[in-house]
């Protein structure tokens, strides 16, 4: 098919990245925010199906495909880049506006994929594109921090590579479609996928490389690597029981880190890990509600998640501290990143009338339904472990603890306009979620406000709430630093490196001498017979000759027979 509908929707952001450098401030603020509004309307140009294929080699590409889920991921990919833009816009270095616009780019060329090279190929871009905005702070531990997230997606695309290799080799195709782990090529996938999604026991490479960028690029980062993982899983691997108890070690591993996190940043990242479990938790459920749950949980996700990255980055940028225990009172001068903090919290803790609760609600619904009452119970504490990290510690220790005695302002328009943009969103969706209930991959037959749900969440926040205010004093953060699974290739990979490094020293130079001693003695003895004077190289006498061979035929003649 050609015209507009075959034109790859993530296509004018990847160009646009390419070439916002060549530009002023002022045609590079009409890129930045008008190309995510070209890509969204393209997204929707795309109808069901396969609409532009490409031959190569023996295959058949498919650049353009979509569908209810691709356009649902595309449509929210180009709405984050748009407000990621806008917040970023006038701030942000503009190799970290190009590579924000490519990260978003490459996610939709992923969501509109319909087969798997082109997946891998927009894949890999996404993770090159996503370093470029860590490294693009322009710091020693933003440096550090992205070559460990480029190492650790290049193992996870090495993965998904052999996986697509083997699997293209059982099957003859190259199509994306849904998988059974019912060979190596597809848990190789599944292993690709999970470590884009911050699953175990990689989780560490989100908290370590999102909070060492700038105060802008968190907020692209949050929206596009974990979230595309939910898409391929959604598209890749639904039903897959695995996940279920994946997501659920997700969910508790981002709550018990963020509570005992001290910066700002960090606790906000273990809380990325944290929501992508109840996503993945309802993948692997896989039934249509918990499918639509997972798919709209990931949407209203990316929204309230940068609208609290936003008032964190705001706070950063205007004060220059990132720990809680510098922070509080800043309510005072900055009302208006306090209000869009709250608004953001109460969304990630799904209190009703907010994006949150008519979203994860479904996922809680779907395991209710399937009998599942361990995964239910689990669900919900789990809920309840949001509303402690995310609904009370951020905002509570950043803008109301005792009084650090910062006055800073609200940040510069842009910044504003962006945060009450999103914050708009949070409230709108929770309010009348039926637009984006009709867009999600399967028919909604969900009421979230009934009375039931609503009491049973109040309850929920309620008495989490009350919990946290009364273990208040035990949660007074200090200046530490919290160890997590990257110690084992931070700290103990380079510690037992050094320690062995002596030892294998000592063992190159010993094997080395005898290596080179014994070479000498064979190339001696090669010498002394077949060196020019050696004695296989003198000349001998025929007779001589003669005699030697009737001497050697005679002991074969003896030896033979007897």
């Amino acid at each position: 098919m050609t015209g507009i509908s075959a034109i790859p929707p993530g296509l004018p952001l990847l160009l646009g990245a390419l070439l916002l450098p060549l530009f002023g401030p002022r045609v590079r603020a009409i890129l930045a925010l008008g190309l995510p509004l070209l890509t969204l309307a393209l997204a929707w140009q795309v109808a069901d199906g396969t609409i532009l294929r490409i031959p190569f080699l023996d295959y058949e590409l498919e650049p353009v495909a979509g569908d209810r889920l691709s356009r649902l991921f595309g449509t929210i990919f180009a709405i984050a880049a748009f407000a990621g833009a806008l917040f970023a816009l006038n701030r942000a270095r503009v190799i970290e506006l190009a590579a924000g616009l490519a990260c978003a780019g490459s996610a939709i060329g992923v969501t509109f994929a319909g087969d798997l090279i082109t997946l891998v190929v927009f894949w890999e871009a996404l993770a090159l594109a996503s370093t470029l905005v860590v490294w693009s702070a322009m710091t020693d531990q933003s440096y550090h921090a992205s070559m460990r997230y480029i190492l650790i997606h290049l193992l996870g695309g090495v993965l998904l590579m052999t996986g697509i290799i083997g699997h293209v080799a059982d099957t003859g195709s190259v199509t994306f479609t849904t998988m059974a782990l019912d060979s190596p090529a597809h848990w190789l996938i599944l292993a690709g996928f999970l470590v884009n999604a911050g699953a175990p026991p990689l989780s560490a490479w989100l908290p370590d490389a999102y909070p060492e960028a700038s105060p802008t690029g968190m907020v692209f980062l949050s929206a596009f690597t974990t979230k595309i993982a939910v898409y391929v899983l959604l598209r890749g691997f639904p039903g897959t029981e695995i996940l279920i108890y994946l997501g659920l070690y997700m969910i508790f591993y981002g709550i018990v880190y963020a509570l005992l996190e001290n910066d700002m940043r960090r606790i906000l990242a273990y809380s990325i890990v944290n929501q992508v479990g109840f996503m993945i938790c309802g993948i692997g459920i896989g039934t249509e509600i918990s499918m639509n749950g997972a798919a709209s949980h990931a949407f209203t996700h990316i929204i309230y998640k940068a609208l609290l990255l936003m008032s964190a980055g705001s706070v950063l940028y205007m004060t220059g501290k990132r720990k809680c225990t510098d922070l509080g009172g800043l309510f005072h001068s900055m009302p208006l990143t306090t209000t869009c903090a709250i608004i953001g919290a109460l969304s990630i803790s799904a209190f009703p009338l907010t994006s949150g609760f008519i979203s994860k609600s479904m996922i809680s619904q779907a395991a209710a339904g399937e009998h599942l009452a361990l995964v239910w119970f689990l669900l919900t504490a789990g809920s309840a472990g949001v509303f402690l990290h995310a609904g009370v510690k951020f905002p509570w220790f950043v803008f109301f603890q005792k009084d650090s005695g910062l006055r800073p302002p609200d940040p510069p328009l842009n910044m504003r306009m962006a945060m009450i943009f999103f914050a708009f969103l949070c409230l709108a969706i929770g309010i009348w979620p039926a637009p984006l209930y009709d867009i999600l991959p399967f028919p909604v037959d969900y009421v979230p406000y009934t009375r039931t749900h609503v009491v049973e969440m109040l309850q929920l926040l309620l008495f989490s709430g009350l919990a946290f205010f009364i273990m208040l004093p035990y949660m007074k953060r200090t200046p530490t630093i919290t160890l997590d699974w990257d110690w084992f290739y931070r700290r103990l990979g380079p510690g037992v490196s050094s320690m062995m490094t002596p030892v294998i020293n000592y063992w190159h130079t010993y094997t080395r001498i005898g290596f080179l001693r014994h070479l000498g003695t064979l190339l001696g003895t090669l010498f002394l017979y077949h060196g020019p004077q050696g004695i296989l190289a003198r000349t001998w006498a025929t007779g001589s000759m003669v005699l030697w061979v009737v001497i050697l035929l005679g002991l074969y003649l003896l030896a033979y027979y007897y």
